[in-house]
């Protein structure tokens, strides 16, 4: 059996490209060579897709090679380049770690549904629930799934007056509270808001992220993490603790500042490891995700009470990165994880892949 040819997707249009080509280059040098046959595919910040054939094009280079795309045509899985309508080669499956927008939204999912070729992670729908805040936790609510009470402004409730939206947010929730944008990841757009001007501040800086803003009542809390993995049947890691610097785990919590410490596995008792695990599985398969996600919860202080944050269906992906490090701490390694979500998305399209598409009586 030959190689399997992999489509390596990564940078994009989203504030989390520089994150991508970090997440990028770790799997890249991860891949086993004796069984993968690499294409990078670096999405530049216009969104123009170009193609380079080595670790050259990783991280410095990533976006400058010759432009090519992707035909939306079934069976093809073709890249073509765009100058000649030359085909650089097949495809066997895609590795997207486009993070944010245009890349864990459904977007590029429905792209390469329509091109009918397997790729790593969630599909259309799942990718675009889990990327919205807001929606993703009225059908956890749904479900039953603990979730930090919130309110939600549209650009409409901004318009007509920011104030007194803000206001209305404090009588819900009182203070203090975060304020995110509700599609948007890596904690970009994220503030803590603790009196009237803060909120209006926040609200302000949350807005450039995104047309819908998500408040949130601010806990005292934990911050658990748990991946889990799989299609029909997901499986959980251990939970892993965030460790954040700073006040919370914002943007430079996560990747400027080396005082934060990720703690693999979080020390908790076992019943409770067990029941977030479970509450893990349970929200992956509410919001019908597929191949993996990393699940995030807040853990009161006072009271012990779990609340479900939110789901990441394309986590970063360095060897440092939560994600992987809770596998590694449950018995998978990086290499060995890679494989496994490869293999996971070559499953679930065989699986699609039999489904009739025509009606015959």
């Amino acid at each position: 059996m030959g190689k399997i040819r992999v489509g390596l997707l990564f940078g994009g249009r989203s504030v989390e490209h520089e994150v991508s080509l970090s997440s990028a280059t770790s799997i890249f040098h991860a891949l086993d060579s004796d069984r993968y046959d690499v294409t990078l595919i670096g999405v530049d910040p216009e969104g123009r897709w170009r193609i380079g054939a080595g670790p050259e094009l990783l991280p410095e280079n990533a976006v400058t090679g010759r432009e090519v795309r992707l035909p939306a045509v079934p069976g093809a899985n073709l890249l073509a380049e765009n100058a000649s309508g030359d085909a650089p080669g097949p495809l066997d499956v895609v590795f997207p770690i486009i993070h944010g927008r245009g890349g864990e939204d459904g977007q590029l999912q429905g792209l390469l549904e329509l091109a009918e070729i397997p790729y790593v992670g969630s599909g259309v729908l799942s990718s675009a629930v889990q990327m919205d805040k807001d929606v993703a936790r009225r059908l956890m609510t749904a479900a039953g799934l603990p979730v930090v009470p919130d309110v939600v402004l549209r650009g409409g409730d901004i318009a007509e007056g920011r104030r007194s939206a803000a206001q209305a947010a404090i009588d819900a929730l009182g203070l203090p509270v975060f304020v995110k944008p509700a599609n948007s990841g890596s904690s970009v757009g994220i503030s803590k808001a603790k009196d009237m001007a803060s909120l209006l501040e926040a609200i302000e800086e949350a807005a450039r992220y995104d047309t819908k803003i998500v408040i949130e009542t601010a806990i005292d809390a934990r911050e658990i993490e748990v991946a889990v993995l799989g299609n029909e049947c997901p499986e959980a890691s251990v939970p892993g603790e965030i460790l954040p610097s700073r006040e919370f785990y914002d943007y430079e919590s996560k990747y400027i500042d080396e005082g934060t410490e990720l703690q693999v596995p979080a020390q908790l008792p076992e019943e409770l490891s067990k029941r977030i695990r479970g509450l893990a599985i349970e929200a992956f398969q509410v919001l019908e995700a597929e191949g993996i996600a990393r699940v995030d919860f807040f853990l009161e202080r006072d009271t012990g009470a779990i609340y479900v944050n939110e789901l990441n269906s394309l986590p970063g992906f360095t060897e440092s990165s939560m994600f992987p490090q809770l596998w590694v701490a449950s018995g998978l390694s990086y290499t060995a994880l890679l494989d496994r979500m490869i293999e996971l998305a070559i499953e679930r399209h065989q699986r699609r892949s039999k489904l009739e598409t025509r009606f015959r009586p």
